[in-house]
C-alpha cells in the first residue's frame, strides 16, 4: 500500500485509544498515527514528524475538539517531565484506561475469549498524589536537582513533584543549596568527569524515616562532616546518609558499593501489621499504599486456611511470604537475587514468623528441587519482573499442579502470554485485578487467580 502522507504533512485526526506509553491513537485513510499530548475522543492536527512503513508519528498542532476528561494537570512541570504521561486525564477515567489495557493485552496476545466480565474495574487511590516513598533525582550542570525531560537526557530543574513523597520538596531546596554553597563539581555523563552523580530519597511510609544515598564519582569525598552536618540541620527527619561509590561509565543510578556515613543502616517500613527493613539497594514497592491493596487482595484470592503450603515465587525481600505467612502452614519464598534473600531472612526475624522459609536460586530450578524433596504447593503465587516467567517455571508449575496459581504483573504483554499457557495447561481464570500502584502513569499492576480445571 502506498503512503498517503509524508513528513511535514498537516493532518487532522480523532484520537480513538492511547498507546501503553501514553500516546494518543487517531487513523488516517487506515494508517495509525501516535501523537504525544492528546486523550482519546479529541479531535485535533498534528504535523507528521516521522513516517514508518504501517505507522507514524505525529506532533500536537492544535486540539479542535476537546475531551471532556482533560483537565489542567496540578504539576507544572507535567508538559517537560517524563515521570508522568496521563496526569492531563481524569482520575477516573485513568483507571478505565488501565483496565482496557489488561483487556487488549489479554483478547490479542493471550488470545483469551471472554476474558472481558472476569476483568474488574481498576482499584484506585483515594488520594493519588505523593505516593512514592523512593526518588532517584539527577543533577544539572548547573548543580541543581532534577528528573530527565521526556525521551532525553537533559535535566530539568523541578522544586517540588506531585507523586512523590511530601519530603521530597525540602530534600532538594537544601541539597540544592548545600552543592551550590559548596561548589561541589558535577557529574558530566559525557566526559566521565566531576564528582557529584545525584541522590536517591527513601521515605517510610510507616514513621517519616529518610534515608538519603549520594551518588559520587570518587572513593572518597572531602565534604561528608560539613554535609551531614548540614542535613542534620536542615532536614531532620534524615535518619540514614550513605555514599554510593559509583565510578561506572554507565547510566545506571546506583552501584553495589555503599558506605555509611551517619546515622542507621536501614530505616523501616511497613505494609499492613508487618514490618520490613529497608537498605540501600533493597527492592520495596513505592507505593505502599496501593501495596497493601494488591496484598489484600492476594489474601482474598488465595483463601487460606491455615494449612496449606504455599511457594512464593520471585519473592524479593519477602513481602508477600510474611503477609500470607499467618495464614498458611507453610510457605517457601524463591529469589535469585541473594541480597534480596538475605533480606527477606531478616525480616522474617524481625516480624517473628516461623513458618516460611526463603530459597536463594532461579524459581524454574528451585521448584524442581522442592519437588523432589516431596514438598508440594497447593498455591503458587509468581510475582515475576516485567519479561515475566521462565517458560520453564511455567512447565514446572502445570506438572506441580496445585489447585491455585496467583500471578502478579506490572507487564500486561508477558502476562497475557503467560496466562496462555496456564490455561492451556490445565487452569481457568477466574479473576482479574487490575490495581493503580502508578497514579498518572500508564503502568498498571494485575492480580490474576487461577484455578485448577476439574
Amino acid at each position: 500500500m502506498d503512503r498517503l502522507y509524508k513528513k511535514g504533512e498537516i493532518v487532522t485526526l480523532n484520537i480513538e485509544d492511547i498507546s501503553s506509553k501514553g500516546e494518543g491513537i487517531g487513523k488516517y485513510n487506515g494508517y495509525t498515527i501516535f501523537v504525544e499530548g492528546v486523550l482519546p475522543d479529541e479531535k485535533i492536527r498534528a504535523k507528521i514528524t516521522k513516517v514508518k512503513s504501517n505507522y507514524a508519528i505525529g506532533s500536537l498542532d492544535k486540539i479542535i475538539e476537546q475531551s471532556k476528561n482533560r483537565r489542567t494537570p496540578p504539576c507544572v512541570f507535567f508538559e517537560d517531565c517524563g515521570g508522568c504521561q496521563i496526569q492531563n486525564l481524569e482520575y477516573k477515567e485513568q483507571l478505565k484506561i488501565k483496565r482496557k489495557i489488561i483487556v487488549d493485552a489479554l483478547e490479542r496476545i493471550g488470545n483469551l475469549k471472554n476474558i472481558q466480565d472476569k476483568v474488574k474495574s481498576t482499584l484506585g487511590m483515594k488520594e493519588p498524589y505523593e505516593y512514592r516513598n523512593k526518588a532517584q533525582y539527577k543533577v544539572s550542570q548547573d548543580a541543581t536537582l532534577g528528573f530527565y525531560k521526556k525521551k532525553s537526557h537533559e535535566i530539568i530543574p523541578i522544586n517540588h513533584c506531585k507523586i512523590q513523597s511530601g519530603q521530597s520538596e525540602s530534600t532538594m531546596k537544601y541539597i540544592n543549596e548545600f552543592i551550590q554553597k559548596n561548589n561541589i563539581s558535577i557529574y558530566n555523563e559525557e566526559t566521565h568527569q566531576g564528582i557529584f552523580r545525584g541522590v536517591v530519597e527513601r521515605v517510610s511510609n510507616f514513621n517519616n524515616e529518610v534515608m538519603l544515598i549520594f551518588v559520587v564519582n570518587v572513593k572518597k569525598i572531602k565534604f561528608s562532616k560539613e554535609l551531614i552536618e548540614h542535613i542534620k540541620k536542615y532536614l531532620p527527619n534524615v535518619v540514614s546518609i550513605y555514599i554510593n561509590i559509583n565510578m561506572n561509565k554507565t547510566n545506571v543510578v546506583l552501584s553495589k558499593t555503599n558506605k555509611l556515613i551517619y546515622g542507621k543502616e536501614k530505616i523501616t517500613d511497613s505494609i499492613g501489621t508487618l514490618k520490613y527493613e529497608i537498605s540501600p539497594l533493597s527492592f520495596f514497592q513505592v507505593n505502599p499504599i496501593q501495596t497493601k491493596v494488591l496484598y489484600d487482595k492476594v489474601v482474598e484470592f488465595a483463601e487460606l486456611t491455615g494449612v496449606e503450603t504455599v511457594f512464593d515465587l520471585y519473592c524479593g525481600i519477602g513481602t508477600i511470604s510474611l503477609y500470607l505467612a499467618k495464614n498458611s502452614g507453610r510457605v517457601y519464598g524463591v529469589e535469585v537475587v541473594e541480597e534480596a534473600i538475605k533480606d527477606a531472612q531478616d525480616n522474617m526475624k524481625l516480624n517473628n514468623v516461623d513458618n516460611v522459609e526463603f530459597t536463594l536460586g532461579k524459581s524454574e530450578e528451585k521448584i524442581v528441587e522442592l519437588l523432589k524433596q516431596g514438598i508440594k504447593a497447593d498455591i503458587v503465587i509468581v510475582d515475576p519482573p516485567r519479561k515475566g516467567c521462565d517458560e520453564k517455571l511455567l512447565d514446572a508449575i502445570i506438572t506441580m499442579s496445585p489447585q491455585k496459581v496467583i500471578y502478579i504483573s506490572c507487564n500486561p504483554a508477558t502476562l497475557a502470554r503467560d496466562l496462555k499457557v496456564l490455561n492451556v495447561g490445565g487452569y481457568n481464570i477466574e479473576e482479574v485485578q487490575p490495581v493503580d500502584m502508578f497514579a498518572h502513569t500508564m503502568h498498571v499492576e494485575t492480580i490474576v487467580a487461577l484455578y485448577k480445571k476439574d
